[in-house]
C-alpha cells in the first residue's frame, strides 16, 4: 500500500529567530500560523519554534540555541554547513517573483533557465540556507 500524505513541512534551525521570521515574513511574504510561547531572554523577546505558511508551502523554524545560550556571533562552520540544504518553491512566474523580491530589497540571482528544464532564481536566508523559486520551462 502506498503512503498517503497531504504535504511536507521542513524544519530548519536558525541562529536569530527574530531575524529569520522578519526575512521569511517581510521579505518573502510568509505568515506565522503557529508558534511556541514567547520568552524573554538575553537575546530579546522571541519564540523558540514557529510554523510559517506561504500559500501551500509550509516551513518550520526552530532556534539553534536555548535561551541565554546563543553566542554573540554566528558559528561560521555551522553557517557553511547550511549551504547543503536547499528549499525549492514551485511558482507560476519566476520573473515576477524575482521583481517582487528585488523590490523588497533582497539579494536574489537573475532568473536563469537550467539545463534540466527549470527556470529558477536563487537566494539565501540569514542562516545560509539556499532558497530556489522555480517553474518548468
Amino acid at each position: 500500500m502506498a503512503l498517503q500524505v497531504t504535504g511536507m513541512c521542513p524544519l530548519i534551525q536558525v541562529f536569530d529567530m527574530t531575524a529569520s521570521v522578519r526575512f521569511y515574513c517581510e521579505g518573502l511574504g510568509f505568515e506565522v500560523v503557529a508558534a511556541s510561547p514567547e520568552i524573554e531572554a538575553a537575546e530579546g523577546r522571541y519564540f523558540h519554534w514557529c510554523r510559517l505558511r506561504l500559500g501551500p508551502a509550509e516551513l518550520m523554524l526552530n532556534t539553534a540555541y536555548d535561551a541565554n545560550e546563543r553566542p554573540p556571533v554566528r558559528d561560521a562552520a555551522r553557517q557553511a554547513a547550511h549551504q547543503d540544504t536547499g528549499l525549492y518553491f514551485g511558482c507560476d512566474d519566476v520573473d515576477a517573483i524575482h521583481a517582487a523580491l528585488r523590490a523588497r530589497g533582497l539579494e536574489v540571482s537573475p532568473p536563469k533557465d537550467a539545463p534540466y528544464g527549470m527556470r529558477q532564481i536563487w537566494l539565501r536566508d540569514p542562516d545560509g540556507y539556499q532558497l530556489c523559486f522555480q517553474r518548468s520551462v
